[in-house]
Order: C-alpha cells, then sequence, then structure tokens
C-alpha cells in the first residue's frame, strides 16, 4: 500500500498511541515548528501494511514519510528537520 507523500516541508508520522518514542518525535516536531500529520497504524489497516512494507515485516513506529517518499524509522527531530532541508 502506499501512501500520498506529504506537501513540502512536512512529514507523515506513522505512530501508535501507546509509543513513547512517538509521543516524544511529536513534540519535539511541534516545538521545531515542523508540519506533520499523523496516522494511527493501530486503526488503518493500510498504514499498518505501509509500516510493514517500509520495515522489512516489522510495525515499527515512529514511521516517517518524506515528501520525497522516502521514509526513515525512529528518527530524531533533528534528522528529520535535516532531512526537511530547514
Amino acid at each position: 500500500m502506499a501512501f500520498e507523500n506529504p506537501p513540502a516541508g512536512s512529514v507523515t508520522l506513522f505512530t501508535t498511541t501507546w509509543c513513547g518514542y512517538c509521543r516524544r518525535l511529536k513534540q519535539q516536531l511541534d516545538r521545531a515548528g515542523v508540519q506533520f500529520s499523523e496516522v494511527d497504524v493501530e486503526g488503518d489497516a493500510a498504514a499498518a501494511a505501509f509500516v510493514r512494507t517500509a520495515n522489512n515485516g516489522n510495525e515499527t513506529v515512529p514511521t516517517v514519510l518524506f515528501p520525497d517518499g522516502s521514509v526513515v524509522t525512529n528518527p530524531t527531530a533533528a534528522q528529520v528537520d535535516s532531512r526537511l532541508g530547514r
């Protein structure tokens, strides 16, 4: 399953409600002013499939989709910022 790439300057976060790493990354991105949309993989079968495809069969979150279509798993906010060219 493919997801539409996010607009330039923003990312899509694939998360779960219970993931501490997801909460931390969202807070850090908020503080840094990085725009993101969030998709809960537990409530969206297509999102869970996308994450498994991106992570060799594992539903590892946070998984981040960038405007260029690349995907990174469990990045720091600084890595996200850098990949966005900010």
